[in-house]
This record gives C-alpha cells, sequence and structure tokens, in this order.
C-alpha cells in the first residue's frame, strides 16, 4: 500500500491526498476503509491503493496510517 498525507477535504464527501509527487489522488468517502469521513483531518496520513475511477486515478482501501 502507498502512503500519503490528507492535503484537502471537501464538504462533499471527497478530498484529496498528497502523495509526494506533482499531482494530488482523488479520493470519495467510498473508498474509506475503517474510518468516517467526518473523522479525518487535513494533514493526517493515509494508506491506500491506487486504482482507476471514470474520471482518471483515484485512491481506493483508504485507512488512516499508524
Amino acid at each position: 500500500m502507498a502512503e500519503g498525507t490528507i492535503k484537502r477535504l471537501t464538504d462533499k464527501g471527497f478530498g484529496f491526498i498528497g502523495t509526494g509527487g506533482a499531482k494530488d489522488l482523488f479520493f470519495h468517502s467510498s473508498a474509506l476503509d475503517g474510518v468516517r469521513f467526518d473523522d479525518l483531518e487535513v494533514g493526517q496520513k493515509v494508506t491506500y491503493t491506487e486504482g482507476q475511477g471514470p474520471k482518471g486515478p483515484r485512491a481506493e482501501n483508504v485507512k488512516v496510517a499508524n
């Protein structure tokens, strides 16, 4: 699993993860595993699997890093 940092959260149930690269990775609240969207915070470390959505790359199986 890859690791990143929550860069931005929206009030519409999605956000973006900073991956250390040039672009941030989109994620939707339905991709969360073991955590509620409302419990996430900007700057929090997460792990994820990179997948492909209808509009391009996205994070799946997003979990809070230990």
